[in-house]
């Protein structure tokens, strides 16, 4: 019997202040709580709680042969439990049925795995340790942020000992073969990749209400069928998509919600089922490598795989972030140890990315241009940095006075 895995990703990312160079040394903060909460009650009024009660409802009716799991930053749990409880009790019931898979990621959806080995390692742990404490249920199957993905991170993947890894099925990574199995990264046996499907994906969250498209409208039955078709070829299918697609970026008035509605009867046959991650890894040996030498995301199909770092700005906001770890660490202050591992969430370079401008209408970009992006940021940066050395400094002076009392 083939599977299917459903994926749904829920990250708000803290929204910037607009923070000019006159703030520095004046304002020491930088994320605007008013626009996140403002954010988040939208989700989760038109999102979170409708397709969640959903959910229930299906995983209720299916008794057990229709399942989902989701992508949840550390951050957004946190932003959750204490503005939009109400949408944290209805996930708590849905993961309690058994019925509901969560992966293991990055904490601060950071881009740690590309620039530092042991942050990222530290951000894996610490979100496994929520996910367990509020769910019940530990993480075997990392995500990455965005799916950014590369052999390297598979190597640290394996030393954690998770058991498998969701990541992008590229085509030039593929060379024809089949993205609908299970794979794995070169000299690593005991860790699966699951490939997502971008193109059923990307049916879904993109091309459902395009009256243009050459398949509209999409209905259960015909995405069912697509799915249907692959039975002596495919083992699993990975769908991966934002959780937002359902109510914010398609209003339920395109029929979305009445969509996965249906999805699961038109779906689930005696070739096919619903699967949990979880239960794909350890269903399926892999049976080819999926060799990534250079990082691979899910916003690339081309040969500039990275979107996140492509270009100077970006890297020098990058590399100033990581650089300027070691003195974080040694303030031993958990706000500015906290502060700065909100500051690494991948969307604030990702805005710094002519990419982000235009191309996806589901981005939310407070910034007109890429140029703006990066000026907040370093200014923020820059304040945060200062702070930082001062501490450091009035550090050194405590601890030498110290010591000079010992000696004299």
């Amino acid at each position: 019997m083939s599977i299917v895995t459903l994926s749904l990703r829920i990250h708000i990312p803290l929204r910037l202040r607009k923070y000019s160079s006159l703030d520095v040394e004046k304002s020491h903060c930088y994320f605007d709580e008013e626009a996140t909460v403002i954010q988040i009650d939208e989700m989760a009024d038109l999102c979170f709680l409708p397709a969640t009660k959903l959910l229930l409802k299906l995983v209720k009716q299916h008794k057990g042969n229709f399942k989902v799991a989701f992508s949840i930053s550390g951050c957004t749990i946190e932003l959750l439990e204490k503005y939009r409880p109400d949408v944290m009790l209805l996930l708590q019931k849905l993961f309690k049925t058994g019925c509901a898979d969560i992966y293991a990621e990055t904490y601060y959806h950071s881009l740690a795995s590309l620039y530092a080995r042991e942050e990222f390692q530290t951000q894996i742990q610490m979100h496994r340790a929520k996910a367990e404490s509020l769910f019940g249920i530990k993480p075997t199957v990392f995500c990455n942020t965005e799916l950014i993905h590369d052999n390297k991170i598979a190597a640290v993947i394996q030393h954690l000992g998770l058991k498998g890894i969701l990541c992008e099925g590229v085509n030039r990574l593929l060379k024809n073969n089949n993205p609908n199995k299970l794979y794995k990264a070169p000299d690593i046996d005991n860790v699966g990749l699951l490939l997502r499907n971008y193109r059923l994906s990307d049916d879904l969250a993109f091309h459902f209400n395009n009256e243009g498209w050459n398949e509209h409208p999409l209905t259960a039955a015909k995405f069912a069928s697509w799915i249907h078709t692959q039975t002596n070829q495919a083992d699993v299918i990975n769908l991966f998509l934002d959780y937002a697609t359902f109510g914010v970026y398609k209003k339920k008035e395109t029929g979305i919600f009445q969509f996965l509605e249906e999805l699961p009867q038109e779906l689930i046959n005696e070739h096919w089922k619903f699967e949990t991650p979880t239960a794909a890894v350890s269903q399926y040996t892999p049976e080819y490598i999926y060799e990534a030498s250079q990082p691979i995301s899910w916003k690339d199909q081309t040969e500039a795989c990275c979107v996140w770092c492509e270009n100077m700005m970006q890297n020098n906001m990058l590399n100033k972030i990581y650089r300027i770890a070691n003195l974080v660490g040694k303030t031993g202050n958990a706000t500015m140890i906290e502060v700065w591992r909100k500051l690494q969430c991948a969307e604030y370079f990702f805005h710094m990315s002519a990419a982000d401008a235009n191309e996806n209408p589901y981005t939310s970009n407070p910034f007109n241009t890429p140029q703006d992006a990066y000026r907040n940021y370093y200014n923020i940066i820059t304040d945060f940095e200062i702070q930082l050395i001062r501490k450091d400094i009035a550090d050194y002076k405590v601890n030498r006075s110290f010591l000079q009392t010992l000696i004299f």
